[in-house]
């Protein structure tokens, strides 16, 4: 088919980010029109189940009126406004201490950024000026976790564990070490229970520690479920077992709750599910239901302490974004917040859950799925060539780009990942009779896609 003009004219005007340029100059991009609950529509007017909530981000769905309004009163009140030089807005005020009411570990301060992005290069800034604060000036390294994904400016991009990432780019950086990813399905030995492969990754990152020294490692980043790496949730006792290592060397811990943070796994975060306390967290995405772009690290009293004695002694906290903290977008953040806590959001969530959860793992039946697995609202589904072996798919043929195309054709729209993975993280207000819907055109989409693969010759 040919493309449209409007489809011309994106693909002369834009960069795409991810997105393979060449495959999309032929195929055309999907241009949206406008949204409405958990469906988006194009301009032809068809609808999608957003089965990814755009970029695992709009929570609340399209179309939510109560935000519309608030961002439009507060952009009438007071458009913008900064905290630099001592200057602030109740907008900013009130999110921060709404954010230390709500988070799972106590907080002593919150920073406001854009993006998850500039929230953990933010991380990776209070992580060193907290250690030069201390005396500890040889910690400059952080350890992060293969196919671990924290964002792409450059501190980040170096976090991120996920080589297409970094081509071109000369990244990573070299202050960055990268752990094993806790993959039960590719990553465990025969016979290996998952809590017997999560205390053998503890025992690996216990001696990669050692042999990088402890002393040179200011701190380690992880979130809570694998997102843009694959949507992989963490074995049994994972959290447990990496935790006491880091407490045993005095290492501080990040979670990354960009994805997991406000109810996605059926918590208030990511961390709370799994049970582990972190020294600091990056959130974004749902924190405005992703209406306006907002983000934040929270920072535990003890790190607040340590950041607040420092930029005393410089006379400056020299780190800041011109829009952090903007005060149209905290006020709608602050407003999302109100509205999870209103409507009961994460109870929602954990009443639909086993819904998601069991149509998920009927998937496993398939042909062309090996795993299928979730938590809460989000889940990953790799797709094999072989069930019993596990082989995997030319990586060339991109198998799961092509379920991604023939899930747009079913009217749904899915994430492909790496590698021949495909991701769900639906908007949080998704009914069961939605969430079934939303099977069925997977369903659909598995079933044409493998067979396109016979066809091709790949199964």
């Amino acid at each position: 088919m040919p493309l449209s003009n409007a489809q011309t004219r994106d693909i002369n005007a834009l960069f795409h980010p991810l997105s393979n340029l060449k495959a999309l100059a032929e195929r055309g991009p999907l241009i949206l029109e406008r949204g409405q609950g958990v469906r988006v529509y194009d301009t032809r007017g068809r609808d999608y189940i957003e089965a990814m909530s755009g970029l695992w981000c709009t929570a609340l769905g399209w179309g939510d009126e109560e935000l519309v309004e608030t961002a439009a009163e507060q952009m009438r009140k007071l458009s913008y406004g900064h905290l630099f030089g001592g200057k602030s807005h109740e907008p900013g005020a009130a999110l921060a201490e709404k954010l230390k009411e709500v988070a799972p570990f106590p907080v002593g301060k919150v920073f406001f950024a854009c993006s998850g992005s500039e929230a953990n290069d933010t991380q990776v800034k209070f992580a060193w000026y907290a250690a030069n604060a201390r005396g500890e000036t040889k910690r400059k390294k952080i350890i992060s976790r293969t196919m671990g994904y924290h964002g792409v400016t450059l501190a980040a991009t170096s976090l991120t564990g996920i080589p297409s990432i970094h081509k071109g780019f000369d990244a990573p950086f070299d202050f960055v070490r990268h752990a094993e990813m806790p993959h039960y399905y590719r990553g465990a030995e025969e016979g290996e229970s998952e809590r017997d492969y999560s205390k053998r990754l503890a025992a690996n990152l216990n001696a990669l520690i050692e042999s990088e020294g402890p002393d040179t490692i200011a701190a380690m980043i992880a979130e809570p479920v694998m997102g843009a790496g694959g949507a992989i949730v963490p074995p049994e006792g994972y959290f447990d077992a990496i935790t006491q290592v880091l407490m045993h060397h005095g290492i501080p811990l990040i979670s990354d709750e960009i994805i997991t943070g406000f109810g996605r796994t059926g918590e208030w975060f990511g961390c709370a599910k799994y049970g582990f306390e972190p020294d600091s967290a990056s959130i974004a995405k749902a924190l405005s239901s992703a209406y306006l772009p907002v983000s934040a690290v929270l920072v535990s009293p003890e790190m607040t302490e340590l950041i607040d004695r420092e930029a005393k002694r410089l006379n400056v906290l020299g780190h800041g974004l011109t829009y952090g903290g903007h005060p149209v977008t905290t006020a709608v953040a602050l407003k999302t917040i109100e509205i999870y806590q209103r409507r009961d959001i994460v109870g929602h969530v954990r009443h639909v859950a086993p819904r998601f959860l069991a149509r998920l793992k009927a998937l496993e039946d398939h042909p062309l799925v090996g795993e299928a697995r979730g938590v809460g609202l989000i889940a990953g589904i790799e797709l094999v060539a072989d069930k019993k072996t596990k082989a995997r798919f030319d990586p060339a043929r991109q198998v799961n780009q092509a379920a991604t195309n023939f899930a747009e054709d079913n009217g749904l729209i899915v994430r492909p990942l790496p590698v021949d993975r495909l991701a769900l993280c639906p908007p949080l207000i998704i009914s069961e009779a939605e969430i079934d819907e939303l099977f069925d055109r997977l369903t659909r989409t598995l079933d044409a896609t493998a067979a396109w693969a016979k066809k091709e010759k790949l199964l």
